[in-house]
């Protein structure tokens, strides 16, 4: 990824004098049902307002076809948000659920049922964990053109961990059901 910052800087905490080194974090934004671009834009907004959580970024929309859903499925609208942040890889998770579940997310047993919103952890800085509330890179984001495409937008020369270059992921990936949606934006506010 460019411009990542120098891990060796680290921010002490004021209160309990710990250190925690400030990492570049890549999450991706879904949703496919209801008010989509809203449920985006309220992610946006709550990421910004998270404490110690700096957005340096936020892709184009892209809208996108469902992949491995339930047939009958909604086409996805979709984006990705760099940030800068010292909170630790499980708090960002802890928050991501927390966004989700603000904007009526239901959970179940089906893989990859449409969702008011979705909140990936894609990487955060070069934190790796295989646990089975937290992967990281992401697993599958690797493979898939519609977290890659708006993360190209952003960094083109990005590299995805233990993967390479995300123009080459890209460039090997089915982008043929992504198309970017001109007439939708996200903002920071």
């Amino acid at each position: 990824m460019t411009e990542t910052p120098n891990p060796h800087i680290v921010d002490a905490d004021s209160l309990t004098g710990e250190m925690h080194p400030i990492r570049r974090v890549v999450l991706g934004l879904g949703s496919n049902l209801g008010e989509r671009l809203g449920s985006l834009q309220g992610a946006v907004n709550a990421l910004a307002d998270t404490p110690d959580f700096f957005v340096t970024g936020v892709s184009p929309v892209y809208e996108t076809e469902p992949v491995d859903a339930p047939e009958g499925s909604r086409p996805y609208l979709n984006a990705v948000l760099l940030a800068d942040t010292t909170l630790p890889a499980a708090r960002l998770m802890e928050r991501a659920l927390a966004i989700e579940d603000a904007f009526d997310r239901e959970r179940s047993d089906i893989r990859n049922a449409p969702r008011t919103l979705d909140v990936d952890l894609i990487v955060v800085g070069d934190r790796r964990s295989n646990e089975d509330f937290l992967r990281l890179p992401h697993p599958r984001a690797h493979e898939r053109a519609f977290v890659l495409q708006p993360w190209h937008d952003l960094e083109p020369d990005a590299v995805f961990p233990d993967r390479g270059p995300i123009a080459e992921l890209l460039d090997a990936s089915d982008s043929s059901g992504v198309k970017r949606r001109e007439d939708l934006t996200l903002e920071v506010e």
